[in-house]
């Protein structure tokens, strides 16, 4: 199983939280046409996704596929989507079958972790604690 972060260029603030959800649910729609979303969810600025991620495409390619379709999909829905766009860089992570429930709560709590601490706060100590900076 795998946890995708990609970042947003352009905030969805200002975008209602039931936008937001469709465009979580659109997310999932793209992986389960090569593997399994388990949870999708995010904030203003970015999105997490846990998958499993199909051995027919590359981890690389999934995310490129759904940075493409979204885009597309997101700039007609709303006008302040007009210029939707997201960032070069994703942040995928390998997830074991036992840290599911947790990630999975991870991911549906992200407007109460974010109220705490930023997204690159949480992410840079995240990298930290697993040596990866």
């Amino acid at each position: 199983m795998r946890e995708v972060e990609p970042d947003l260029d352009i905030p969805l603030s200002g975008v209602s939280p039931e936008l937001r959800s469709e465009m979580h649910r659109y997310l999932g729609g793209i992986v389960n046409q090569n593997g399994q979303s388990l949870c999708v969810g995010g904030v203003e600025d970015h999105v997490h996704l846990l998958l499993v991620l199909s051995r027919r495409v590359t981890q690389a390619n999934l995310v490129r596929d759904l940075k493409r379709a979204s885009s597309a999909w997101c700039k007609p829905q709303a006008f302040q989507l007009r210029d939707f766009a997201w960032q070069s860089g994703y942040g995928a992570f390998s997830v074991g079958e036992t840290e599911v429930a947790a990630v999975t709560s991870y991911i549906g709590q992200q407007q109460m972790h974010y109220a705490k601490r930023s997204f690159q706060e949480e992410y840079l100590a995240f990298l930290h604690k697993c040596r990866i900076t």
